[in-house]
């Protein structure tokens, strides 16, 4: 009976542990849910500041109850929920990050024409090419990406040579790893005119290899030893066209021609450079398919990009390379008369006509609203499209023009608009850049939104 009776203690002590725990988590839970306003996390972009150097989150805050997010797909495809209203006042609208969902609907129509079946069986092993310096690549992603330079006319694909990455960030910390790993005894410098891309601090910085290190405004650096330069066109944030901004025997230079493409911004002429690197997520929208490539001079050079690459990953998916040639042979197929018989809108007509769209409503929404400007543009001939236009970037490079606003991000964040502050660009945080290739749904609150604003106390 007594060992009867301690048993039983012991399994009710038991049981109120797991109880208590138990409640204990629930408890808990439900603080941090009502913390954070009943919202799921958000996965912000690492950003640097340029002013303190210390890395932190864009989304230091969720300001208010609802965000639509880009994966509300609803109101990403074709003209749903296009009509924003009165109700969508407290809707936070998050144009942080360049997520080209805009794209989805251009691509949906398309139907399977762009689809791939991969047979369980086919491109088990690692390697794609033995004989080429890039073993990893698909020949028909080579081929593809290649063929649709030389149709647009925006990049020189002669004598050079191919590198496939998981996008174009892992490209970048591949050049540098190719750029720097020398017997050094310090770090090579690299710099890039302000405003510059947010994320190169980062992408330089982070695994503090001694190889390289981020040494920021390029208007700002001079230096007797070498170094290396990020030569951005279109710029991001500001959408910019850019030249070397440095000189002398030193410099290294890196071209990043991700928005060089006809729906962004005339081509005036195929890039000529030593290092240029592009990717799928700019070019046809296609971020999720993780997917850029360079083209390289120097064979040394991308030998040890592929060292990189090797090492880090072991190569690149062969999934997401023959989805990207399928999509790209797609698109340069479109330019053959005979291929586009049904007489389809082409991609680069329908992102062009796109952009344009909403750069002169977001221009009509800021013109009617001295709180704010934006950079004005030269027109200039296309080459591929045959006439002279406007850049029309991928971002808006918003300004807060009211002396008594400091902070333009934080200020529209006030009113559950989110974008980057000018800050992590090595600007001022009088700018925020702002997606401009998002849903639809979300276009049509920012438009609408940024008109009201006429008074800083709305």
């Amino acid at each position: 009976m007594g060992k009867g009776n301690k048993s039983l203690v012991g399994y009710d002590w038991k049981v109120f542990l797991v109880l208590a725990v138990s409640l204990n988590i629930v408890l808990i839970s439900k603080v941090v849910y009502q913390r954070d306003g009943g919202q799921e996390n958000k996965i912000g972009m690492l950003c640097v500041d340029a002013e303190s150097g210390k890395y932190g989150d864009v989304h230091v805050e969720t300001p208010s109850p609802t965000t639509i997010s880009s994966n509300d797909v609803h109101n990403d495809v074709g003209d749903v929920g296009d009509g924003a209203d009165h109700s969508d006042a407290h809707v936070i609208i998050d144009l942080d990050h360049g997520n080209p969902t805009m794209y989805e609907e251009y691509w949906r129509q398309m139907g399977d024409k762009t689809t791939i079946v991969i047979p369980g069986w086919q491109f088990i092993s690692y390697f794609s090419d033995k004989n080429n310096i890039c073993w990893f690549m698909e020949p028909d992603f080579a081929k593809a990406a290649i063929r649709l330079h030389n149709l647009v006319g925006n990049a020189a694909t002669q004598d050079r040579y191919m590198v496939v990455g998981t996008g174009s960030s892992q490209l970048y910390q591949a050049v540098l790893y190719a750029l720097t790993a020398t017997d050094n005894s310090k770090p090579m410098s690299v710099v890039s005119a302000a405003p510059f891309y947010s994320a190169y601090p980062v992408l330089t910085d982070l695994l503090k290899s001694g190889l390289h290190k981020w040494a920021g405004d390029a208007y700002n650096y001079s230096t007797n030893e070498p170094y290396i330069e990020i030569v951005t066109s279109p710029n991001n944030p500001d959408g910019s066209t850019r030249r070397s901004v440095t000189s002398g025997d030193k410099r290294i230079l890196i071209h990043d021609l991700a928005y060089y493409w006809p729906q962004y911004t005339p081509i005036t002429h195929g890039a000529d450079e030593d290092i240029t690197l592009f990717t799928m997520s700019k070019s046809t929208g296609h971020a999720g398919t993780r997917i850029g490539w360079a083209l390289v001079k120097d064979p040394e050079i991308a030998k040890k990009m592929t060292r990189y690459i090797e090492i880090s990953t072991i190569g690149v998916s062969k999934d997401s390379q023959l989805r990207a040639a399928k999509i790209l042979q797609t698109l340069s197929d479109q330019y053959n008369t005979t291929n586009n018989a049904e007489g389809k809108e082409r991609f680069f007509d329908y992102s062009y006509n796109v952009m344009l769209k909403r750069w002169k409503e977001l221009r009509a929404a800021v013109d009617n609203n001295e709180k704010f400007s934006l950079p004005k543009f030269s027109p200039d001939n296309c080459t591929f499209r045959g006439q002279s236009f406007e850049p029309q970037p991928a971002f808006a490079w918003l300004k807060c023009e009211d002396e008594s606003v400091d902070d333009c991000a934080n200020f529209l964040r006030g009113h559950n608009i989110l974008g980057r502050s000018g800050k992590y660009f090595g600007s001022s945080p009088k700018y925020v850049r702002i997606s401009m290739t998002d849903s639809n749904y979300k276009f049509k609150i920012l438009t609408k939104r940024l008109a009201g604003l006429k008074s800083l106390d709305i």
